[in-house]
């Protein structure tokens, strides 16, 4: 039989307890057990990790957690193959910019210092993908000509993103609204003053774009004082083969 020397808490008091080898063996153990899971616990460990690996003898480590991938402009999911992937985000009142993405690549933000009150416009090659030129129209004090005039010689298959900033249409005429709907859009015959909208079109499109939003400005349902919430819209957008460019 041995004896082993036990600690209480404060006040610190020492006694000889006797107690037999084997027993003496656990008390060890246990002693060695307990330490372990302090420490963990100290140390920012999980303990209930360590008292069951403690008692079970394994080494495995815990499962982890499946990280979220991230794909391209912070889409769901991956395009499929000759897609492109794209998100617009149209502006906040007329404090927060507009923004344009496309396979992971900003064209059009405050950050670039490319955006304005308006029309937000992105013009991108619809068989390669390949960004083409961004311009903005101010549709409130802004000469609706400059608007016309960037349009009208767009080539077939071009890519035409828009997002809107403050006032999309108080400048806007027919034959500007004829443009947009030739590019596929169904909502900008409708479009008046501080509506939110979002835009994919493409020159030469057969049918009507299924890639747009619009939030109507009304003091009754707006997000803000004077203006809608902000629209965002992602999606896949198919390349033209070069047939169809």
């Amino acid at each position: 039989m041995s004896c082993i020397v036990v600690a209480e808490k404060e006040p610190i008091l020492m006694e000889f307890v006797c107690v037999p080898g084997p027993l003496r063996a656990v008390a060890v153990l246990l002693l060695v057990g307990l330490t372990w899971v302090l420490a963990s616990s100290i140390l920012g460990g999980d303990s209930n990790l360590v008292v069951k690996h403690f008692f079970s003898g394994t080494n495995e480590e815990p499962t982890a957690e499946p990280k979220h991938h991230r794909y391209k402009c912070g889409l769901s999911a991956p395009c499929p193959q000759k897609h492109l992937a794209f998100r617009i985000v149209s502006g906040a009142t007329n404090v927060i910019g507009p923004k344009i993405c496309l396979e992971d690549k900003i064209l059009v933000s405050s950050v670039n210092n490319n955006v304005g009150r308006g029309l937000n416009i992105a013009l991108v090659n619809g068989v390669s993908g390949e960004l083409l030129d961004t311009k903005s129209f101010d549709m409130w004090a802004g000469d609706v000509t400059d608007l016309l005039k960037y349009l009208l010689p767009l080539h077939e298959g071009t890519l035409v993103f828009v997002a809107s900033f403050d006032d999309p249409a108080t400048k806007l005429n027919d034959e500007a609204r004829r443009l947009f709907e030739e590019l596929g859009s169904t909502a900008v015959k409708e479009l008046t003053f501080r509506d939110s909208w979002v835009f994919l079109g493409a020159k030469g499109i057969e049918n009507k774009s299924p890639f747009e939003q619009r939030m109507k400005n009304s003091k009754n349902s707006n997000k803000y004082e004077g203006w809608p919430e902000s629209l965002e819209m992602d999606g896949c957008v198919p390349l033209r083969s070069p047939s169809e460019g």
